[in-house]
């Protein structure tokens, strides 16, 4: 009995290998897809990293309209409401829904370290702001939405762990919820 089912083991496991492209000898492989060309990197100094300090920027971001001015949210901060809710890193995990002067759309927000705070990206926003973001952090009850350069594009307090309520870097009102 054991040596058949040895001998039967053996004879799929031959059989196995045998239809295996990387053992049949054949060397019809798929062709390699071709290395995307990327822009060359700009050499400079750094500055060394402060924690405590503010993220450089001009930490203004203008909604799409060429000369518009934005709201400074990094001289003039959202007030933080009476009712907003302390939240961990953990809640922001996922897909959410944005909406802002009209525009309704998607973020999703990742724990990656990334630069100014955690990976975010957006999918289907018309204003350019919005379709712009690609950071988010959180300080204390603050949420704190940012574009690739660093730049504040909205901050939110939270009003239980499925809705935030803010306020963008133009002064429209915004609403982040699941």
């Amino acid at each position: 009995m054991k040596r058949g089912v040895t001998v039967a083991l053996v004879l799929s496991s031959a059989l196995v290998v045998a239809g295996c492209q990387r053992f049949s000898g054949n060397s019809n492989y798929a062709t390699p897809l071709p290395a995307t060309p990327t822009t060359p990197v700009g050499q400079g100094n750094l500055q060394p990293l402060d924690p405590l300090a503010p993220v450089p920027g001009p930490g203004v971001v203008e909604q799409g309209v060429p000369g518009a001015p934005g709201t400074d949210l990094s001289v003039a901060p959202v007030a933080e409401p009476s009712g907003a809710v302390e939240i961990g890193r953990s809640d922001m995990a996922g897909g959410w829904k944005i909406s802002s002067a009209g525009d309704n759309c998607m973020a999703f927000m990742a724990l990656t370290a990334w630069s100014g705070g955690y990976r975010a990206n957006t999918r289907g926003c018309a204003t350019p702001a919005l379709s712009g973001v690609s950071a988010w952090d959180l300080s204390g009850k603050q949420v704190v939405l940012k574009d690739a350069s660093g730049g504040i594009v909205a901050q939110l307090y939270a009003s239980s762990t499925e809705q935030f309520n803010g306020q963008t870097a133009t002064g429209a009102p915004i609403s982040l919820y699941r």
